[in-house]
């Protein structure tokens, strides 16, 4: 008759303990396969092998590390659905490793909400995930600079960068970069520092600018051997030239930079305030289709300095990403909500469709509109056919058709 151990039992019984991969011997536990893993079931301790400790202790936090995560894929139901949940987690496992988010943390996450933060990636790191983290600093940087009586100074929401601000900034990131390294590491998750030698750049205008960076490339190397490490990899965002020459870059520029590159399932820019703020309203904007809303969201008198260029970066992202892409800013406190379910959090920014609306069907692309009208119940029962939709559309006086560029919503009033 089997009787199943806790892992807490196995440790107490390890001097005596049998253990191998993949084998059972005579006098051994048997490992039986039980949903979708393993787990021990064991005879009477009586006449067991003896092996070594070391080998026992692997195996025993296997099963720590296995019951910790179907735990916490637990807790995630809290958030969503289990058909979501499972949904994504399946997803995010499908594709390698550092192609399963690019995440950006702004400087005041790190100063307000950094135990949240550490929470929220160990918690991600637990089910196997190993988002890449790159971080800003910029509300440190200016409490330096005020400091030592240097006013920041910015054009078109870049810092200007000489080189005592990046004397400053260097040293600041570096720590800034180990105090979440560590708060990771208190929590009980692998994290690796790298404060430099992925992003490859030349001056972005030196003249104008002085010691900022435009990124030219980007080394995948560190990234990869932190992951295969087993450790999250956690980013600065300064730049060196092919000659050695530290360069300031805009963390919002870096981490789009990199998404560029990998090509992430998500990007995600985490800010304190859960998203985008409307400095009309006061309001967070839910989402920003920027095909439609770019245009008038550049004319808004609050969107400047940093905003703009956070929007502005990320709308370049976007058109070199498939269209069913987006960027998602939101805060560190409801990440595991952005990511495992469809509702989302914060401020979702995709470039989505124009939408137009004719009154006139020669204004439209009739091609485009009949592969539609095809889907209609009543066309594909053969009621009526497109051709006589069409015709009874022309015949009227009063009409419009409402739909996208890509003619994949259509309407007709």
């Amino acid at each position: 008759m089997y009787s199943t151990l806790s892992s807490r039992t196995l440790r107490r019984s390890a001097h005596r303990i049998f253990l191998t991969q993949g084998k059972i011997q005579a006098n051994a536990p048997r490992l039986l396969a039980a949903g979708n893993g393993l787990q021990p079931r064991v005879t009477q301790a009586v006449g067991w092998t003896q092996v070594g400790r070391r080998g026992y202790h692997n195996h025993a936090r296997w099963l720590d590390e296995r019951t910790e995560k179907e735990t916490i894929v637990k807790l995630l139901y809290n958030i969503g659905s289990r058909k979501e949940v499972e949904q994504y987690l399946r997803h995010f496992s499908s594709v390698e490793s550092q192609k399963f988010a690019v995440i950006k943390v702004g400087g005041a996450v790190l100063t307000d909400e950094l135990n949240t933060l550490a929470s929220s990636l160990t918690f991600l790191n637990r089910v196997g995930l190993y988002p890449i983290v790159v971080h800003g600093a910029g509300p440190q940087l200016n409490k330096l600079l005020e400091a030592a009586d240097i006013e920041p100074q910015y054009h078109e929401g870049i810092r200007i960068t000489d080189r005592k601000t990046l004397e400053i900034a260097r040293n600041l990131f570096q720590a800034e970069n180990l105090k979440l390294v560590e708060a990771l590491e208190r929590l009980g998750t692998r994290a690796r520092p790298i404060s430099g030698g992925v992003f490859v750049a030349d001056y972005l205008d030196r003249e104008r600018y002085g010691l900022v960076g435009k990124i030219t490339g980007v080394r995948k190397d560190l990234i990869e051997s932190s992951i295969q490490a087993g450790a999250l990899p956690i980013l600065t965002s300064l730049a060196e030239t092919p000659d050695g020459q530290i360069l300031n870059v805009n963390a919002d520029v870096a981490a789009g930079e990199l998404a560029r590159v990998l090509e992430p399932l998500k990007v995600v820019y985490l800010n304190e305030k859960n998203g985008l703020i409307s400095g009309s309203t006061g309001e967070k904007i839910s989402v920003i289709n920027l095909d439609e809303e770019y245009e008038a969201l550049m004319k808004e008198p609050w969107v400047k300095y940093g905003t703009k260029l956070k929007i502005n970066q990320i709308k370049d992202l976007l058109e070199h990403l498939p269209r069913s892409s987006s960027v998602a800013i939101i805060s560190a406190e409801h990440l595991h909500k952005e990511l495992f379910t469809d509702s989302g959090a914060g401020t979702l920014i995709r470039r989505g469709h124009r939408l137009f609306s004719h009154s006139q069907l020669k204004d439209i692309d009739t091609d485009r509109f009949r592969s539609i009208l095809q889907l209609d119940p009543a066309i594909k029962q053969g009621v009526t056919s497109a051709a006589q939709y069409l015709h009874y559309l022309g015949s009227q006086s009063a009409f419009r058709i409402y739909g996208d560029q890509s003619y994949q919503v259509v309407a007709v009033v």
